[in-house]
């Protein structure tokens, strides 16, 4: 007798092949049997008129620090979500070391919240181990961020790192892999990211190659100097051979928006090299960080408690918002782009405030009788301790089309989960399937479904999962190709999503049509590498 029966199902395997009507058995956490199965199971499954697919792969998140106050992320699971990648943009929750605690909560706080958990760990396993103990309902696996390795050897100054800090660094590097994390990432656009130089950058990604694991960045420009920005990335990967893996791939700002066509050229040409490169994004028209992201790199150095000084200093405030109006070379102006109707705050660390939740710059600045939004934004930026999440407004849709239909890319909800969030955090992958696949046919269904399962779990080293196939683990979704769609909207943005109907991980169902089951179902997934380097020895 088998656990589990998923009975006459319409199953796209995950690897791009069409699909095919079949049965699938499950004892435990694995897959034990595909096919026509007449047997007894303890619970069964008819999926009639629903497809059956792998479990959805996460590749941007930031439910680092919300996995610890809360196992079961329902804006994650309903979504079909059954692996989420930590780890972000360079700045994330681990390697920690204790003297910097209290520093790097206030640096992560408009991007990853505040919840209510104890700073107990120091290093990747550590922090896995401690994930863990909290029993998670879905898998997580993890990317060892930039920023906290810079941090662990030279703290949050802006300075070029000496040749011994950058041996250091890579030792952390190191260190984090052989502890299970499966790349590593960086923003160059946040702190203490942006103060790298490229010989820095170099030397970290001479050590991921020597893993065979990508570097996940948030490049320094998404707009102004998207194209400088991306031929430099690949050069440092044509030197060091190893995997560019660009993080949410949008061309923004409006003026910027017809150069789509060679930001995935620059794509194909160095695939064409032999030079392999990946992206991930998520199928919406505006994007969502930190409020002090707004900010020119110079006025983070230091860290929050100096960001804060300086916003109470004139000089500085003044030289702030001038940059913000113009922009300065290497530094991309969100506000330039969006405009201060085009950025709506989405979460803040006091009450006081509260009200502004959901409002836009413009609106607010009208709303406290203020005469410049770009003082109203710094203000609170100050009041609020940099904790402070924003929407902007910066992107069109036929680009995003246009780059979702490059056979490189994979998806990733990008969703930061406090306070009234972007819609992404609860509808990104029905939004693709619905909108994208169904609505404007940019994709066939089998090759989405292949970008959401085996193309991701194919990047972070994943084997044993993303396929329907026997032996694999079981994650596994069941929804409703005619019905699936997003519901969350930026008014209204905390909504499930319609035409999911089963969520099942590792074997054990989550999500059962209206009703959830925060079961210590996930897996907390450490890569197991010998470099190339350890293997000659």
């Amino acid at each position: 007798m088998y656990n589990l029966l998923i009975k006459n199902g319409k199953i796209l395997d995950g690897t791009g092949s069409p699909w095919f009507y079949g049965d699938i058995a499950i004892n435990g956490n694995e897959i034990v049997e595909i096919g026509k199965i007449e047997a007894q199971a303890e619970k069964e499954i008819d999926a009639s008129g629903k497809i059956v697919s792998p479990g959805f792969i996460d590749m941007h998140t930031h439910s680092d620090l919300f996995i610890l106050e809360k196992p079961f992320i329902e804006a994650k699971v309903r979504q079909g979500i059954t692996t989420d990648l930590l780890g972000q943009d360079g700045i994330a929750a681990t390697p920690l070391p204790p003297q910097y605690v209290d520093v790097w909560r206030k640096n992560l706080a408009g991007l990853d919240g505040e919840p209510e958990i104890d700073w107990d760990w120091n290093d990747v396993d550590s922090y896995l181990s401690k994930i863990e103990a909290n029993k998670p309902s879905y898998n997580l696996a993890l990317l060892a961020p930039h920023g906290n390795i810079r941090m662990e050897v030279m703290g949050l100054d802006n300075r070029v790192a000496t040749d011994q800090e950058i041996e250091q660094m890579q030792n952390v590097l190191r260190k984090s892999l052989n502890q299970g994390a499966c790349g590593l990432s960086t923003g160059l656009i946040y702190p203490p990211c942006c103060f790298s130089d490229r010989k820095e950058l170099r030397a970290l990604c001479s050590v991921i190659a020597e893993y065979g694991v990508p570097l996940v960045i948030h490049q320094r420009s998404e707009g102004d100097e998207i194209l400088e920005s991306m031929a430099e990335l690949v050069q440092i990967m044509r030197e060091t051979g190893a995997h560019l893996h660009f993080s949410h791939l949008k061309n923004c700002g409006k003026l910027n928006w017809h150069k789509t066509d060679d930001v995935l050229s620059i794509i194909d040409q160095a695939r064409e090299e032999g030079i392999e490169v990946t992206f991930d994004q998520y199928p919406y028209t505006a994007g969502s960080t930190m409020l002090s992201a707004i900010l020119p790199p110079w006025a983070h150095d230091g860290g929050t408690d100096a960001l804060l000084k300086r916003l109470e200093n004139k000089d500085d405030r003044e030289r702030m918002k001038i940059e913000m109006e113009t922009g300065i070379k290497g530094w991309d102006s969100m506000s330039a782009w969006a405009g201060w109707d085009g950025i709506v705050i989405t979460s803040l660390n006091s009450s006081k405030n509260e009200r502004l939740i959901g409002k836009n710059i413009k609106e607010i600045t009208n709303m406290l009788s203020g005469d410049d939004s770009a003082d109203i934004a710094l203000d609170l930026i100050l009041e609020e301790q940099n904790a402070i999440g924003m929407i902007d407004f910066v992107m069109d849709e036929d680009s995003v089309a246009k780059i979702m239909a490059h056979p490189a890319g994979t998806l990733g909800s990008d969703g930061l989960l406090g306070g009234q969030p972007h819609p992404r955090a609860y509808g990104t992958f029905p939004r693709v399937l619905g909108r994208f696949v169904r609505e404007k046919g940019v994709l066939p269904l089998e090759d989405m479904i292949r970008r959401m399962t085996s193309q991701p779990a194919r990047i972070i080293g994943l084997s044993d999962r993303g396929i329907i196939r026997k032996n694999l683990k079981a994650d596994i979704v069941i929804f409703d190709e005619e019905e699936i769609n997003d519901t969350a909207t930026y008014d209204n943005p905390i909504q499930r999503p319609i035409g999911m109907y089963y969520v099942i991980v590792n074997g054990k169902i989550v999500v059962e049509h209206e009703n959830s089951y925060p079961i210590a179902a996930g897996e907390v997934i450490r890569r197991n590498y010998v470099s190339t380097k350890q293997a000659s020895l």
